[in-house]
């Protein structure tokens, strides 16, 4: 399939509530599993080539907190949806 050089022949219907609702659900479950102790958890992995990145744990979890925060932002934007956190004090 050819790269896009425009979003001009695309279409598409503004996401929905229930699927920035799973997106989040989804999210979570990303940041959990990664911050398990299970033996990927610490996974730093790299993308061949020349101009590829590597990653780890606290770069991806930086990245799912910040989409984390981009879909409440999009979801708080809906009308009629709250939304509450789980604040467990600080304690570790």
């Amino acid at each position: 399939m050819p790269e896009l050089t425009s979003l001009d022949s695309l279409s598409g219907s503004p996401i929905s509530e229930t699927q920035i609702v799973a997106i989040l659900a989804q999210i979570d479950l990303d940041i959990m599993n990664l911050l398990r102790d299970g033996k990927l958890a610490a996974l730093k992995y790299s993308l061949p080539g020349h101009v590829a990145g590597s990653s780890d744990r606290g770069a991806n979890l930086q990245a799912l907190i910040a989409a984390r925060h981009h879909y409440e932002r999009l979801l708080q934007s809906q009308p009629g949806w709250q939304i509450s956190q789980y604040d467990d004090g600080g304690s570790a």
